[in-house]
């Protein structure tokens, strides 16, 4: 009787810890304890909450606006959040229109977009930002991440962005509205280079969007971005200014099963053929 009563005090223990869990809004994953076979421990991990994302280090922004498919400046709308655009760690972002957490209009927001802002660590002391039209004289003066000349190929200029190809390799795949990663992907071997296919600044340099492996994204306007995943090397930063034909990254398979480039083209968020803007071949 006494075993009985010790079974059931553990089975009541155990069903309301996961009552508590589930109330809280959280999920549970039980991991192999390290330095034991047969113990587990139970890591409490927080459940993605619908119409909200919260900022991990190392995003910014435009990477969480180009994630969701969304335009970066309704984002900024949506959550209050001014130029230059800084975003801390931890700090959970609206996905949608609602009423922002201070006096700013909820209704996306069409004005010209300020330099770049990437998320850093929260400082204990508020200090002053640059005006928004101010740039770094260390991202202004960024060096061109090769030697070697720009090559010259064939451009075309579409709505204001003088477009040229970003990849050497054959069309592997076409663009379709409906895939999870809309874009082409352009064949080619590891290290083969990757180039910007017009000029802008580097908004995202890194690998936290899952499927896109080393990832980087140029914004070359207001409206339109671009987007080159799958790279073997990122050789360009956050903030950095490019030119069309410039050096970015070397070809490569990360988040592919071959070497690949993965190419997009958004406009106002949305995800485009890049076939309507590159030239012909």
């Amino acid at each position: 009787m006494l075993v009985d009563m010790k079974k059931w005090t553990r089975f009541a223990a155990a069903c309301s810890a996961a009552l508590l869990l589930a109330a809280c809004g959280r999920s549970v994953v039980v991991q192999p304890n390290r330095g034991a076979t047969q113990s587990r421990t139970a890591v409490v991990v927080p459940r993605a909450t619908a119409g909200s994302y919260r900022v991990l280090r190392g995003d910014t922004l435009y990477s969480i606006a180009f994630r969701h498919g969304l335009d970066f400046r309704d984002l900024a709308a949506w959550n209050g959040i001014d130029a230059p655009y800084t975003i801390w760690p931890g700090q959970v972002l609206r996905l949608s229109p609602g009423r922002a957490r201070r006096s700013v209009a909820a209704a996306p927001v069409r004005a010209r977009a300020p330099v770049f802002k990437p998320v850093t660590p929260r400082p204990s002391r508020p200090t002053p930002t640059p005006p928004a039209s101010a740039v770094p004289a260390a991202v202004a003066a960024a060096p061109v991440p090769s030697s070697v000349p720009v090559p010259k190929g064939a451009t075309r200029a579409v709505s204001g962005v003088t477009w040229r190809w970003p990849a050497d390799g054959a069309l592997m795949k076409k663009f379709q509205s409906g895939d999870a990663i809309p874009g082409i992907e352009l064949a080619g071997s590891a290290g083969d280079p990757v180039r910007a296919a017009a000029d802008g600044v580097v908004v995202y340099s890194g690998n936290g969007l899952v499927g896109y492996g080393e990832l980087i994204i140029i914004k070359h306007n207001d409206d339109f971005l671009s987007a080159y995943g799958h790279n073997r090397k990122r050789l360009v930063k956050e903030g950095q200014r490019v030119s069309a034909g410039q050096l970015i990254a070397e070809m490569g398979s990360t988040g592919a099963p071959r070497d690949e480039l993965q190419f997009q083209i958004r406009r106002d968020g949305n995800p485009v053929d890049p076939l309507d803007y590159l030239p012909s071949r």
